[in-house]
């Protein structure tokens, strides 16, 4: 790593938050997030209004990332910015703002890879929190995207299972939106299954080849045996919600499991780092945690604030690449598909 201090301002606007953060090599300085309520009101993210509120967010977050840091736009050496995936409209507020910048201040510009940043988050230098040594296995899994990736370098990457239909968070979601529970509701099924009996109600796995992962028909699944029982019990979700919670987190969480001990064997790799808004999952922590135990893993889980999206793990992939001095042309446009 570098000896110099290279400041770099991070902006990261792929989805619903709002985030920039100052980096001072691979150390946070600031790290802001500005999350939009209003989506709350349509149980899920709406992209218009996404785009909207990144427009009215991201000068006050970015002023105040800099405040926070107590660093000045002139010492800035580089921008980092996501430019996918992600939705375009979001990504096209953050991506304008970062060439417009780095323009102003004539400094490089760096763009950088939204799922790239989520592995690559584990290199931001925290004191209690040790960085996984190459190789390792990457398990991204976020409201978007499920992976399973093989991590040979920083920049060397290879896809090894994914999904073939829904992400792991819109499972989560969708089984929430089921119960009638608010958006999102990932979390608050983790919060219910903490009391619940996780074998209470048995769902099924379903069978994908090799590494890859399914998520709908467990949904369907999920819904079909709600939809019986309360046709025999109007208030079987509210007498049952937290043994429902605890077994369809149980369910999602041994289908995470059972790939990556597949991805294991197939591989011989034992190091294993988690990455995306679903790893703050506790259950799924601590099934991480079980591994190590039963066997043998290392088990890397990111600091809480780095799963989420956010703009620390946009600016650490900024520093790696200013190290490379792999920057970006100004003409480079945002995109919403874009793969690792």
């Amino acid at each position: 790593m570098s000896s110099q201090k290279i400041y770099i301002l991070a902006i990261e606007s792929s989805c619903d938050d709002t985030s920039a953060a100052v980096l001072c090599n691979d150390v946070v300085l600031s790290n802001v997030v500005a999350s939009q309520k209003i989506h709350e009101l349509y149980g899920g993210v709406v992209p218009e209004l996404a785009s909207r509120a990144h427009q009215q967010n991201i000068v006050p977050v970015i002023d105040q990332a800099l405040k926070q840091a107590k660093v000045k736009k002139e010492d800035l050496q580089a921008i980092a910015f996501t430019r996918g995936p992600g939705l375009m409209g979001s990504l096209l507020v953050g991506t304008s703002f970062a060439k417009s910048l780095a323009l102003a201040l004539d400094i490089p510009l760096i763009d950088v890879n939204h799922m790239q940043a989520h592995i690559l988050a584990h290199f931001i230098k925290e004191q209690e929190y040790p960085v996984p040594e190459f190789p390792f296995l990457a398990l991204t899994i976020s409201g978007g995207h499920t992976q399973i990736v093989k991590v040979t370098d920083y920049f060397d990457m290879e896809v090894i299972g994914e999904t073939i239909d829904d992400a792991v968070g819109e499972a989560f979601d969708k089984s929430a939106k089921i119960l009638g529970l608010p958006y999102p509701g990932g979390p608050l099924i983790d919060k219910y299954a903490q009391h619940g009996d996780p074998k209470a109600f048995p769902f099924p796995k379903p069978k994908v080849k090799e590494l890859n992962f399914s998520f709908s028909g467990l949904k369907t699944a999920i819904l079909y045996f709600i939809q019986k029982e309360v046709d025999q019990n109007p208030s079987f979700i509210e007498e049952h919600l937290h043994d429902i919670c605890a077994s369809i987190q149980y369910t999602i969480v041994n289908i995470l499991v059972d790939k990556l001990k597949k991805a294991v064997k197939h591989t011989g790799i034992k190091s294993i780092a988690i990455g995306g808004g679903v790893s703050a999952n506790s259950a799924i922590r601590k099934a991480l945690k079980e591994g190590e135990q039963k066997y043998g893993w290392q088990t890397f889980i990111p600091k809480f604030e780095y799963t989420t999206d956010n703009a620390a793990m946009i600016g650490i992939v900024g520093y790696l690449k200013y190290l490379q001095q792999d920057f970006s042309d100004i003409s480079i446009v945002a995109k919403a598909r874009i793969k690792i």
